[in-house]
C-alpha cells in the first residue's frame, strides 16, 4: 500500500477531518504505543498501519 492510498482510504472511511486527528492523537498498541503518523516516520509498513487502524476502529473485513 502507497502513502497516498492510506490517506485516501483514510479520508474516505472515516473523513478528512477525524483522519487527519486520528492519525496524530491515537496511539495504537499494536503499532508500539506510537500514533500512526510516528509509526510511519519511524519506518512500520503503511499497510501495517491501515490494518491496525481498521482493527482499533472496528472496519469491516471487506473493506481493509
Amino acid at each position: 500500500m502507497r502513502l497516498q492510498e492510506f490517506w485516501s482510504r483514510l479520508e474516505e472511511r472515516f473523513g478528512p477531518m477525524r483522519a487527519q486527528s486520528m492519525t496524530r492523537d491515537h496511539v495504537f498498541s499494536a503499532l508500539g504505543g506510537r500514533t500512526a503518523v510516528d509509526a510511519i516516520e519511524a519506518g512500520v509498513p503503511v499497510r501495517r498501519v491501515w490494518l491496525a487502524i481498521c482493527e482499533a476502529y472496528d472496519v469491516p473485513p471487506k473493506d481493509r
